[in-house]
């Protein structure tokens, strides 16, 4: 029996995958990520380290709790880049003996590390301080330093996040889905992680400058507080949402009922399948496919020239860059047919 179909929409498939999230290879003939989905996670690094730098000194200025929740949440999202940066590129090495279904899955766990370290480093740091504050607040200061810092910050942020919504926008067309459930689902969790990042620090900039602007109206640091453990819940929310989807792509995420249909298809359309009888696919990493079915090969040939043609179908299926591995076996006469 084939797998029971998600009730999510995990994926992201076409012929069967698309150009920027897709493995290509090099010079080496070995398998690197799709150069658009590194573009966006360089990008969003340098936004960040010029933007945690520049908070951290506004925060020692000003003495502002939400600032300084602010510098936390960039300096958590800078070194999260470099744990994806190591994702983009342990994840794009091909298969080998020790891995016979590739690195991909790296990918997955580098993210979820990142995802680890935007908790702890961002959300608790800024929840924690937002607290301390409330028992023994600080006056502020220097409210100009604060705002001219926020405002650079969200240009910078906001042209991350443009990036990385001009992929994702690219990315869901193709795939013919909304942006977000796109972002949501897909199974390139660098991609994802910028986007959600990005958002959240442009959400955070708001809360932090509601924050100092109530501090400087009431004169009451309470506000400041208050908008140091908004971005922390921020942040942590994020983070969990982040972790989750990690988790479940690392344990084994089904492949959204769309995507099995056009891979049941391109199976079908192989001049050597008759039917197939069974399918799994499982995601193996980013935009990659471990593929088993059972199919019933045309005609009524020897079995020796039975498993030449098996190996030959599998070795077509091999050559779409999503089929990581194609493993395909016999079908018996009762089975019934797979359907589209």
């Amino acid at each position: 029996m084939p797998p029971a179909e998600p009730t999510t929409d995990p994926g992201d498939l076409t012929s069967l995958t698309p150009a920027s999230s897709r493995p290509t290879k090099g010079k080496d003939g070995k398998e690197s990520k799709g150069g658009e989905s590194l573009f966006t996670v360089i990008l969003a690094f340098t936004a960040n380290l010029v933007i945690a730098v520049a908070k951290t000194i506004a925060a020692m200025l000003t003495g502002s709790a939400s600032m300084l929740a602010e510098a936390a949440h960039s300096w958590a999202d800078t070194g999260n880049e470099i744990f994806l940066l190591i994702a983009e590129r342990r994840s794009g090495r091909r298969r080998d003996e020790e891995h016979p279904l590739g690195y991909g899955r790296e990918a997955y766990v580098w993210s979820m590390i990142a995802a680890f370290g935007l908790f702890t480093a961002g959300a608790v740091v800024s929840i924690s301080h937002g607290i301390s504050e409330l028992r023994d607040p600080e006056p502020g200061g220097d409210y100009l330093i604060a705002y001219i810092v926020l405002a650079i910050s969200f240009v910078l942020e906001g042209t991350s996040f443009l990036q990385a919504l001009r992929q994702s926008r690219k990315d869901a067309k193709a795939f013919g889905r909304t942006t977000l459930g796109f972002v949501l689902n897909t199974s390139n969790p660098t991609l994802r992680a910028v986007f959600a990042e990005d958002s959240a620090a442009l959400v955070g900039l708001l809360i932090a400058g509601a924050g100092i602007v109530l501090h400087q109206v009431t004169g009451s640091p309470v506000y400041d507080a208050l908008g140091s453990i908004g971005v922390g819940l921020l942040l942590g929310v994020v983070a969990v949402i982040l972790i989750d989807r990690n988790r479940r792509f690392l344990v084994g995420e089904a492949v959204p009922a769309d995507a099995r249909a056009r891979v049941l298809a391109f199976i079908l359309a192989q001049p050597e399948v008759e039917r197939v009888t069974y399918l799994h696919l499982e995601f193996v990493g980013p935009s990659r496919l471990y593929l088993v079915a059972a199919v019933d090969i045309t005609g009524e040939a020897t079995e020796t020239t039975v498993a030449h043609r098996l190996r030959e179908v599998e070795r077509e299926l091999e050559v779409e860059d999503v089929v990581e591995e194609a493993v395909l076996t016999l079908s018996t006469p009762e089975e019934p047919a797979l359907t589209l």
